[in-house]
């Protein structure tokens, strides 16, 4: 039961879509630039919009412009492949540790070395918040050292097992057959359904917001 249950976050298992299923996270940021630019739409303003107000908050969290725009790239891309895994028979690419470690690794890497690098005596400091009594100082700077370390996998396992709990309880409330509870499922599976569209932009939200918030740690 369990393995037919996990299965579902396995691409092979979907004889349809073998060789398409890792190609749909490409597939789509190939199509959305012909839409996206050419032609003035609803959903074109809806899109500069919402880039607009995320910007406008980008800002006012940190002082490197630089990274505004891979924070907002990178929105994109996991909103966008969160959203295309809630259709049938395509494979949410964020549901493996891989696809979200591989997006928060090199980012935290990115921050880490261009910290370290540059500003090595201000990194130092982080390590040690202000007022903290000589007493804990060794202790405090070995809890700052491992909470840094371990940001990337909070990032990819916050990011993975949030799309994996909403799939799972859709994937289970799907095997009932029997048609009376079927007519008591519908109206939570709609729920569900709209409930985890709000996750997968809640979800590319935070993931943007922290990596902008590590990097306003380097002064």
């Amino acid at each position: 039961m369990m393995t037919s249950l996990f299965s579902t976050f396995d691409p092979a298992t979907n004889k349809l879509m073998i060789q398409g299923n890792w190609i749909i996270m490409i597939t789509t940021m190939m199509i959305l630039p012909k839409w996206f630019w050419t032609k003035k739409s609803r959903m074109n303003m809806l899109m500069k919009m919402m880039e607009k107000k995320l910007m406008n908050e980008f800002k006012s969290m940190t002082h490197h412009k630089d990274i505004l725009i891979m924070t907002m790239s990178m929105f994109l891309f996991i909103m966008t492949n969160n959203m295309m895994g809630l259709i049938p028979y395509i494979f949410t690419s964020t549901s493996h540790i891989s696809i979200s470690l591989s997006i928060a690794l090199p980012s935290w890497m990115m921050i880490m070395m261009y910290g370290w690098m540059n500003f090595t005596n201000e990194m130092f400091k982080h390590l040690l918040p202000k007022g903290t009594p000589t007493a804990i100082s060794p202790m405090m700077i070995l809890i700052e050292t491992t909470g840094n370390l371990i940001r990337p996998i909070s990032l990819s396992v916050r990011l993975t097992a949030n799309m994996i709990a909403g799939h799972l309880l859709m994937t289970l409330l799907g095997n009932t057959s029997s048609i009376k509870l079927i007519m008591m499922i519908m109206p939570i599976q709609m729920i569900l359904m709209m409930f985890e569209t709000a996750i997968s932009m809640i979800q590319a939200y935070v993931f943007s917001t922290l990596i902008t918030l590590y990097s306003s740690e380097i002064t």
